[in-house]
């Protein structure tokens, strides 16, 4: 069995027999997953004007007795509710929507004492310094591995050839897997980010997983390595540690969390980036304004344009009356497009005077764990393709390329051209 680092990089070498599978499982995902809404931020945004804070209808309820749904638009209520989770609680989650796939000790569940002890001792796993060898040891030759395969080809197709495989093989090398085992792992993904659609396939998928993983577990704890698993198995917060349970549930959240996630966000960067050769220059000569546009990028084309909390009791946001038990759906995309905070929102620009942060890795006790992970991903990769792949561009020929997506988004496809090595 390889190292971990050397695993995820070979596992981008597989058959172009085993390619063309996966580039069919990846295309029925996504289209069940993300739909074909071109652009909803002129509803959002209108939404945002008319009703800042707007229960729905009752008659569009499918009981009578069921709960209120309020949406929210502004940043400032979004922010609030986020940072309230005595208030507005996320145990539905595990009820509701990710309790049979993930299982319960999911963390995006918690809340209060429970999630801040899970939170840290799961955080020891993404301390900088690991994180410092993930980038250098692991995200660059995943990232090389793949560009290696199309790079004297002169043209590629970017999502399913690179922003789709290199998160998911970053996980894959973080956690430790032999190489032999990269394709099933990606298949377990693909059921596992399918869960609203397919519940039947990712339950069983999801229960492989934790099997899988009980023996990789039992190995480390025996022999320690330099992955995750070993980091997970040996965290210690004031004498306590994880249990197996809470292990296998963390590496089922890494699935949708780091590969989702990452991968859309990465894809809308490029094509935004790529959509505006006079900022696509700029960034690509003056490699320290890469966290600029990343942040432009993740503010512009949010990655995952809701996310929901349950009201614990009678309270109100902005004024609006909202009674215990009513499901609140933060609208991020619409929050990171509110004016003025943003002024010219609609307009993709890194080089905003007074940029302010952006809520799409969340805010609060929830905040994205994963976030200096995935931005230290979509960093190395546009420092690479940028590298190697001279003159890269949108294929002009090609058919017109977008983002999509009413829940997640993220592109339909990236043709581009670029001088062959």
């Amino acid at each position: 069995m390889g190292s971990s680092v050397e695993d995820a990089a070979l596992a981008a070498g597989q058959p172009e027999d085993d390619d063309a599978r996966h580039g069919e499982e990846f295309g029925l995902f996504d289209d069940a997953v993300a739909g074909d809404t071109r652009d909803p931020y002129p509803e959002l945004a209108q939404a945002r004007r008319d009703h800042p804070v707007q229960r729905l209808d009752a008659s569009l309820m499918p009981h009578e007795e069921s709960a209120p749904v309020f949406f929210v638009y502004r940043y400032e209520d979004v922010s609030r509710v986020l940072r309230d989770s005595e208030t507005f609680c996320s145990g539905h989650i595990i009820d509701l929507i990710m309790g049979p796939v993930m299982g319960e000790h999911i963390m995006l569940g918690m809340d209060g004492p429970r999630h801040r002890r899970y939170r840290a001792l799961v955080s020891t796993a993404f301390r900088p310094k690991v994180m410092d060898r993930w980038e250098f040891q692991l995200a660059t030759r995943v990232a090389d591995a793949l560009v290696d395969r199309f790079a004297d080809r002169g043209r590629a197709e970017l999502v399913r050839e690179f922003t789709f495989p290199y998160p998911t093989q970053i996980i894959a090398g973080i956690l430790g897997l032999p190489q032999e085992d990269y394709k099933q792992f990606q298949r377990w993904s693909i059921a596992i980010l399918s869960f609203l659609s397919k519940q039947e396939e990712a339950v069983a998928a999801s229960q492989e997983v934790k099997e899988y993983v009980a023996t990789i577990l039992e190995d480390r704890r025996l022999r320690p390595r330099e992955d995750l698993i070993s980091d997970l198995a040996q965290a210690e917060l004031e004498g306590e540690r994880l249990s197996d349970e809470e292990i296998f549930s963390f590496v089922r959240l890494l699935l949708p969390a780091g590969v989702e996630t990452t991968y859309r966000s990465t894809g809308n960067l490029l094509l935004t980036l790529l959509s505006n050769p006079d900022q696509l220059d700029a960034v690509r000569h003056d490699r320290s304004r890469i966290p600029q546009a990343i942040e432009e990028s993740l503010r512009f084309e949010t990655p995952l344009l809701n996310i929901t909390r349950l009201a614990t009791k009678d309270t109100d946001i902005d004024g609006v009356p909202v009674p215990a038990g009513s499901t609140i759906m933060l609208m991020l995309a619409a929050a990171n497009r509110e004016e003025p905070r943003y002024p010219a929102p609609d307009r993709f620009d890194i080089d905003r005077p007074e940029p302010k942060p952006h809520v799409s890795f969340g805010h609060g006790p929830h905040i994205c764990l994963g976030m200096h992970l995935a931005r230290m991903e979509m960093r190395v990769a546009l420092n690479l393709l940028f590298d190697r792949l001279t003159g890269l561009r949108l294929d002009p020929d090609a058919a017109d390329p977008h983002i999509r997506g009413q829940v997640f988004r993220s592109p339909t496809a990236i043709p581009v051209l670029f001088e062959g090595a």
